[in-house]
């Protein structure tokens, strides 16, 4: 009993000091219907007012979002293939300037070519113009040197004759000495 009457005792000082003699209204079963109602219609108008003003919004957002990225991505695909065919065009001049760049060069080196070897060929014919003329002046001091022996030889001869017989050569006979020295 004694459980019973601290019960009542503390519901009564409840009661007493301004407290509610009534449960908690939300778990009051009284008012369960009216809640209830007003629950539906609370979800009801939210509902509403998400399908009709904020969902539409958010689509739209999300929509366009996909439009400019779609944009974005086929944008990107044209540069990358305007840069390709850009890239393309360059490796192809590229190619072409160094073709005629290497056509050039091989110009030149044929240009030089050809002044080289006509240089080569003036100053071959140069040189073999001061051989020729060379020859001819060594042929020519050589008859001379030859002709000039024969004479200092047949001098000789005369002398030589002279200074161990103590006679006299003519230069007939000592020529005739001479060339037949010469010759074996």
């Amino acid at each position: 009993m004694s459980n019973m009457a601290t019960t009542t005792e503390t519901t009564a000082t409840t009661e007493a000091e301004g407290g509610h003699g009534s449960a908690f209204p939300p778990l009051d079963a009284s008012t369960f219907p009216s809640q209830l109602l007003w629950l539906a219609i609370a979800f009801g108008l939210l509902y509403i007012l998400m399908s009709r003003v904020a969902l539409p919004r958010v689509a739209a957002v999300l929509e366009a979002r996909r439009g400019r990225i779609s944009g974005d991505l086929a944008r990107a695909k044209a540069l990358r293939d305007e840069t390709q065919a850009v890239i393309a065009d360059y490796e192809a001049k590229i190619a072409e300037a160094r073709k005629q760049a290497s056509g050039i060069a091989q110009g030149a080196r044929d240009t030089v070519t050809a002044q080289i070897d006509s240089e080569r060929a003036a100053i071959e014919q140069k040189l073999a113009k001061q051989v020729a003329d060379a020859e001819a002046r060594i042929t020519a001091s050589k008859q001379k040197a030859l002709a000039d022996i024969t004479s200092v030889a047949e001098t000789a001869a005369q002398d030589i004759v002279a200074s161990l017989t103590g006679g006299k050569v003519s230069a007939a006979d000592a020529a005739k000495a001479v060339a037949d020295a010469a010759k074996g």
